[in-house]
């Protein structure tokens, strides 16, 4: 069998058991195993188990589930209803205040757990009935929530940026760095199409019972959810400095992140009995090991395609396509953004990235740009349809917005996504400039 069409067969498979419904942890193993017997040695498989614990041994994975705690943390307390309304005392003067204000808690929200289905989660089960309560449409209100959860990829910490790092062994804190500016940009201009969205069906709707209701707080009431924000902000700003001043290594940050949010939710929400901690452990541990899975599996996925010179033929193959630069470029962000439709973020990364790199490479790409650049284009398959998984999650918090509503509401985010990923190839110094500027000292 010639190593085109080994490759073909192997991949085809594969996808073929994605699309089947089977958890891709499985998919990729079976996949993978069944190659491994079938054209590798007998030596190789009784080693499977070494693979895998070699593969999983890396210190920097341990980042993964103490951000997923900090998340559970405060998504599954009033943590993050506080966080919510207390952005929303300070933004309700804004046309589409309360949308603004959601689009802000995503996105502090995602800075401190790095998960988008959380985020989406967390948020969603608060701003979604309250906007809909003040007249928001399903559409607009499910749709906002579901893209603000896509931030939690890009607005570190990153579940995402960590694995990118170990398998294009890259600096995680420089992809950490790398996508604070691109996700603040993303956070301005979502809020901004909020804002416009909400005004103008405000305008047409104005006079009737479903306008969007205008609320108002004294200074006062204002000044009074300011504590409640304090928390946050001391988390983040250790989480920061111990991070980007050089104190502690990714995996170190989190446990800092983590040990300082349990204590918040101990001491100031009172959390301590098994009852009020009990759905915090058991949503981490249930995530960590879906998760965990994922990467053992795709690791062994991405061994036999080594082993089998995959990897190298479909490498060497792209590279001798004699494109041009932005052309290999397209090409790249078009199979992500395709792949996307149907696997998660966590595959993509470790089943492509190794593939399509080295052309990066040759091409001359930044491989930290890139990391920020994929990253955003993974966001789009977290709110598109067949996948789409934080579509799923807002159907489950608010399963009247039907599904059609939901893909018309969150279809002006997803055009924002691609025209800014289009800014960011014109203008990579967004994405490269402050990582640079901040590892020259």
């Amino acid at each position: 069998m010639t190593p085109h069409v080994l490759a073909l067969l192997f991949v085809g498979v594969a996808l073929v058991l994605l699309l089947s419904g089977m958890p891709v942890a499985f998919a990729l193993g079976v996949v993978s195993v069944t190659f491994m017997i079938g054209f590798m040695p007998a030596a190789n498989i009784s080693d499977l188990a070494e693979m895998l614990y070699h593969g999983m041994s890396d210190f920097t994975l341990l980042a993964i589930p103490l951000f997923l705690l900090m998340g559970d943390a405060i998504g599954k307390t009033r943590a993050a209803a506080d966080l919510y309304e207390s952005a929303y005392r300070w933004l309700y003067r804004l046309p589409g205040g309360l949308g603004i204000a959601n689009v802000i808690g995503c996105s502090i929200f995602a800075a401190m757990c790095g998960s988008s289905t959380a985020t989406a989660a967390a948020i969603g089960a608060m701003g979604i009935p309250e906007m809909r309560k003040r007249g928001y449409s399903g559409g607009l209100a499910g749709g906002l929530v579901a893209a603000g959860g896509t931030l939690g990829i890009l607005i570190p910490p990153s579940i995402t940026f960590i694995l990118y790092g170990i398998v294009v062994e890259q600096s995680i804190g420089r992809l950490f760095i790398a996508g604070i500016v691109p996700g603040i940009l993303l956070a301005l201009l979502f809020a901004v199409w909020v804002g416009y969205k909400a005004h103008r069906d405000n305008r047409s709707r104005r006079g009737d019972a479903g306008a969007i209701a205008r609320e108002h707080f004294t200074l006062a009431e204002r000044m009074e959810s300011l504590p409640r924000l304090l928390p946050f902000l001391v988390i983040i700003t250790v989480v920061m400095i111990t991070l980007y001043g050089g104190f502690a290594t990714p995996s170190e940050v989190a446990g800092v992140g983590a040990f300082a949010t349990i204590v918040m939710v101990v001491i100031v929400y009172r959390c301590w009995r098994w009852s009020d901690v009990k759905p915090i452990v058991l949503g981490t541990a249930g995530e960590s090991c879906m998760l965990m899975m994922i990467i053992a599996m795709s690791f062994l996925f991405t061994y036999v395609m080594s082993y089998l010179h995959i990897t190298q033929d479909m490498t060497q193959w792209l590279v001798t396509l004699h494109m041009s630069k932005w052309e290999y470029l397209f090409w790249m962000d078009l199979l992500v953004v395709l792949l996307g439709f149907f696997l998660p973020p966590v595959a993509i990364i470790l089943m492509v990235t190794p593939v399509i790199m080295p052309g990066l490479l040759a091409h001359g790409f930044d491989p930290i740009w890139f990391g920020v650049n994929m990253t955003i284009l993974m966001e789009t398959g977290l709110i598109h349809p067949p996948v789409g998984l934080n579509l799923f999650v807002i159907q489950g918090i608010a399963p009247d917005i039907r599904l059609k509503e939901l893909v018309l509401g969150v279809l002006p985010f997803i055009v924002i996504i691609l025209l800014f990923v289009v800014v960011l190839s014109a203008f990579p110094q967004l994405a490269t400039w402050l990582p640079t500027a901040f590892f020259r000292h």
